[in-house]
């Protein structure tokens, strides 16, 4: 018995010290801490993981009301208003997956990307639109591309869905959130994008919660 668990034993450290030695390449210079605009960072304060350290000083955020989801789409809507983000299957057969010793995908289309623990995704994001009074902000391709994993809803114990998307609106009005947490395990990360006077002006990635 002790010799089983002394094997049992190194095999768990190797698979860690492995785990460790698997390069990431995924980039920080869209993290919260980077961020140079002190009103949008004080928003995201009130709502990222990223920015929980930053939070103690509280203002309101308008949350703006869920109003469908279903396994593909997810829909925001209020006075003003709609929002939203739609997901899709991905089809590896049309990317190129970069591997490290053979079986760790760190590298999508040659850049990284988060969402999975060095696995090839399986489902991917297709849109982000936003209709602000009458007119349509379409979040680029080059804002979530190398975002894998969707989570548009999660099914609680009970039985009943819930979400970790949202959308906020700032308290003068201009800017619209629209906030997602993603990924599973160590691919696991969150995401903000920011529309100021109804153009796309960023985003914000953290992960390593």
């Amino acid at each position: 018995m002790r010799t089983l668990l002394s094997i049992l034993f190194c095999c768990i450290i190797y698979n860690v010290f492995a785990q460790d030695d698997i390069p990431d390449y995924r980039t920080k210079r869209d993290n919260f801490l980077k961020m140079q605009e002190k009103d949008i960072r004080a928003d995201l304060s009130q709502f990222t993981f990223g920015g929980i350290s930053e939070s103690l000083t509280k203002h309101r955020l308008d949350a703006v009301p869920l109003e469908s989801v279903s396994s593909d789409t997810i829909v925001f809507s209020n006075d003003t208003a709609i929002i939203q983000i739609t997901a899709g299957s991905f089809d590896a057969a049309k990317h190129k997956v970069s591997w490290y010793d053979d079986k760790y995908a760190v590298k999508l289309d040659n850049k990284p990307f988060w969402g999975t623990e060095h696995k090839v995704p399986k489902r991917t994001i297709t849109s982000v639109i936003a209709i602000i009074e009458s007119d349509t902000v379409i979040v680029p391709q080059t804002a979530f591309f190398d975002l894998y994993e969707p989570k548009l809803f999660y099914t609680d114990a009970k039985g009943k869905q819930k979400t970790f998307c949202n959308v906020y609106r700032s308290p003068d009005k201009r800017k619209y959130y629209i906030y997602m947490v993603n990924g599973e395990g160590t691919g696991r990360y969150e995401v903000t994008w920011v529309i100021q006077d109804k153009k796309y002006l960023r985003r914000v990635v953290d992960w390593d919660f």
